[in-house]
């Protein structure tokens, strides 16, 4: 077995140039969710607000997908991101602007979430689409390794930064910073010149059927996208959004739900250190496995507001979710055509999101009906079990790892 070397990609230019710009950019997104959540609450109090913004940019995003991937193939991956990139941080900047001057109402943030989802929708299939096209093939485990580190340490830092600036001077400097970081994100890809993948002269529609035609006939991609439809529900309905209540109604607050994330941050640090060294073989096996410690947060908030609970279960849903998330990287860039790569990963993403806006919308006035302790605790433990079930498919259970003996993506430099 080859050993890995997690720097190896970084002698590839498109890839330290796309590196540095997903590095910019994450530093922002680590701090998005506890800073907009905890704007949301400061310009309402309805159960159903953070649940109505969030979903307000799912919902476009969702619609806009598809057309989103067959963009991103034919036009270039590259400079869909750089578009994306920059309207998200422009629309970003909008909203730090009224909530740091105390004009912001609720539908001002659902209409600004609106516009940031529909350029998300392109920019989300590029994204993945992109690193087969700047490193040989026999580096995509240690070009997503290394991506992922960068995650894990951002992760770390981010959201216990936001927290303590939502604390300190409010949640609209927080969402300031992330803002900018989309907008440097977008500039650090003008380097990155890449052409469109689809080759011939087929209609749209055309594009989107070949896309369709080969997600309906690979069982582990369909099988773990549709299980992933009801895993994201009741992780965006249960802890991205009754998460922040339940702290906020409880000592937990900004801080403790910040030192929350914070060891969620920590598990995927952990995890991706191991995984520097270790060749991940089965996939996808190891990775619904992974999946399953994603749901142990959601269920302990079910049952506790003690951090000698929670900080564990988070520390263990990080790992878990960076070896699902590496297992499944590696599985859809060695075995998607490259021509298609981003049209699947529309679909992956269609499939991924298509409920969200269900959990995020229902799960406030649920949790105002029957308890938010309860409903998080049933969340959780159906997570955990849905993720395992995917396992009794052989096609999830057996996909293994593509053997490569050349290089056949990006040439080396």
């Amino acid at each position: 077995m080859a050993p890995i070397s997690a720097t190896a990609p970084l002698r590839q230019p498109h890839f330290r140039w796309f590196f540095a710009s997903r590095s910019v950019n994450l530093i922002g997104n680590f701090m998005a969710p506890v800073a907009l959540a905890f704007a949301v609450m400061e310009v309402s109090d309805a159960p159903i607000a953070i649940g109505a913004v969030l979903a307000a940019r799912t919902i476009p995003m969702i619609i806009f997908m598809l057309i989103g991937g067959v963009l991103a193939d034919r036009m270039g991956r590259a400079r869909i991101l750089f578009g994306s990139n920059l309207v998200s941080g422009l629309s970003q900047a909008a909203v730090a602007v009224l909530v740091i001057a105390g004009v912001a109402e609720l539908w001002h943030l659902i209409a600004l979430a609106a516009l940031n989802g529909v350029v998300s929708a392109a920019g989300l299939p590029a994204q993945q689409g992109i690193i087969p096209l700047v490193v040989p093939r026999t580096m995509l485990q240690e070009a997503n390794v290394l991506m992922s580190l960068t995650k894990a340490v951002v992760a770390v830092a981010g959201p216990g930064t936001a927290g303590l600036l939502v604390l300190s001077i409010g949640p609209g400097w927080a969402l300031a910073v992330d803002a900018l970081t989309w907008i440097i994100a977008a500039l650090l890809l003008i380097p990155v010149k890449l052409e469109g993948t689809v080759v011939g002269k087929a209609s749209i529609v055309g594009d989107l059927r070949l896309g369709w035609d080969y997600f309906r006939t690979t069982t582990w991609l369909w099988l773990c996208v549709g299980a992933a439809t009801l895993l994201n529900a009741l992780y965006e309905g249960g802890l991205l959004t009754l998460g922040p209540q339940r702290a906020e109604g409880s000592s937990l607050g900004a801080g403790g739900w910040g030192l929350i994330l914070t060891f969620q941050g920590l598990g995927v640090l952990a995890a991706t250190l191991v995984l520097m060294k270790v060749r991940l073989e089965r996939p996808l096996f190891v990775g619904m496995l992974g999946m399953a410690l994603f749901g142990l947060p959601i269920a302990a908030l079910g049952f506790s507001t003690d951090l000698g609970v929670l900080l564990p279960a988070a520390a263990a849903s990080g790992a878990g979710i960076q070896v699902f998330s590496l297992g499944w990287q590696l599985s859809m860039q060695e075995n998607v055509p490259a021509d298609l790569l981003s049209r699947a990963a529309s679909y992956d993403q269609l499939g991924t999101y298509i409920a969200i806006p269900v959990g995020q919308l229902a799960m406030g006035p649920l949790a105002a009906a029957y308890g938010i302790e309860r409903l998080l605790a049933i969340a959780g433990i159906s997570y955990i079990v849905i993720s395992l079930a995917t396992l009794l498919s052989p096609a999830v259970r057996r996909l293994n790892r593509v053997i490569v003996t050349e290089p056949n993506g990006a040439p080396a430099h």
